[in-house]
Order: C-alpha cells, then structure tokens, then sequence
C-alpha cells in the first residue's frame, strides 16, 4: 500500500478527538506522576537510595516515597531542592509531562474513510489512528475488498508495512517473490520494493495494513 497524501487523514486527529472514549491529556495527576517518575529515574541513575537523597535534600524519605509515587504535588521549593541534591535543571523534572503522548482510540466501525491512490469501486480504506507528533508516522488501515473489486495497481514507497489477514484469501506480491494470504497470517516487508494484491482468490476479503516511516522522507 501506499501512504496517503489526502488532507483528510491529517484532521484525523480532530476527527477522532472529538470522541468521548478518546483520551485528553491534562488529566488530574499527570503532573505529580510525571515528576515522581522524574525524580526516581534520576535517583536511580546516579545510584542514590532514598535515604541518600533525603540527606542531600534535606526532604524526609516518607515524603521522597509519596513524590516518586505521584500521590502528592511537590512545593517549588521542594522540587528546587531536589534538583539540587540530583544535579540536574528544575525543568528536567517536569520533561515527561511536557512531552506530547499521543493516543487514539477508535470504536468499531467509526474509523476514518478516505480515498487514496489507487482507490476504486470495491475498495475500502478505513485509517484507524494517526500520530501528529514525533520522528515515525505510523498509519494502521484496515481494508476491505468486496466482489466489485479489482486487482489493486502496484504500490511502492518509502518505509515499512505490516499486514495482518483477517478475512478472505489473496495472493500478495512483494518484488519477485508471491505470498498466499489467509486469515492469521501476516506479512512484513520494505515497501519501497514494488508491492501489492495479486490475485483475489475469496471474497470478501479483510486486512490490516500498518505502515510506517520517517515523518520527512
């Protein structure tokens, strides 16, 4: 399969946001965890026991124990104290939580239905997540061939795809070599070799396609 170039799947995120079983960030207590896994990670990174960081922070270990634990919200002072006794940046206590964590939930059937290149009668493609952030895009379809398909043209660019069989039975080819495709198996490739259905042998048929690749190439 090919990535999609249609403006659609990018307000995918809109799109799906607006669902009430999607996740918001901000949540009450995002911020004390964050913190809390802050502070143990850099403990534990330079070998310090809680009782070593008490003594350098001047902070009592039952307190240290509900910060690491995130069951608590850390004065400024606190926070400024322990990165002194950590020798590290105040902000780089609060660097989980400012990093965007992406999540997308998807009811069934309520995927996003776009057009991409070589789309036609019979061919369904439903995008089923989408990540606005960081270096990798990953795009997860599911597809469905009915009878009025035909046989998809050949696809090929950069990346990697995964597909997993869920229904029907089809000959795949990838370069020179064809794969016979029932429900549970799965293949994964380079998409940047030539790629694509070979041969429809029972229909309807169901498949995940997972593609992956550098967000600027």
């Amino acid at each position: 399969m090919s990535r999609t170039d249609n403006p659609d799947a990018k307000n995918i995120e809109h799109r799906l946001t607006q669902d009430p079983h999607v996740a918001k960030p901000g949540g009450k207590g995002l911020l004390e965890q964050a913190i809390g896994r802050a502070v143990r990670q850099f403990r534990e990174k330079n070998e310090l026991t809680i009782q070593d960081l008490s003594n350098a922070s001047g902070i009592s270990n039952g307190m240290l124990s509900k910060i690491e634990h995130g069951s608590t919200s850390p004065s400024l002072s606190t926070i400024q104290s322990l990165s002194r006794a950590l020798n590290v940046p105040v902000t780089s206590l609060f660097r989980d939580f400012e990093e965007t964590r992406d999540a997308t939930f998807v009811k069934a059937g309520q995927g996003l239905k776009i057009e991409r290149r070589g789309t036609r009668a019979g061919h369904q493609y439903e995008l089923l997540g989408h990540a606005p952030h960081g270096a990798l895009v990953v795009e997860p379809y599911l597809i469905t061939l009915t009878e009025q398909s035909d046989v998809f043209p050949i696809f090929q660019h950069p990346g990697l795809e995964f597909i997993y069989m869920l229904e029907g039975d089809l000959v795949y080819r990838h370069g020179s070599e064809l794969y016979r495709l029932e429900p549970g198996d799965s293949l994964f490739f380079d998409s940047d070799v030539p790629h694509g259905p070979e041969e429809l042998r029972s229909l309807p048929i169901r498949f995940l396609s997972n593609i992956s690749y550098a967000r600027d190439s």
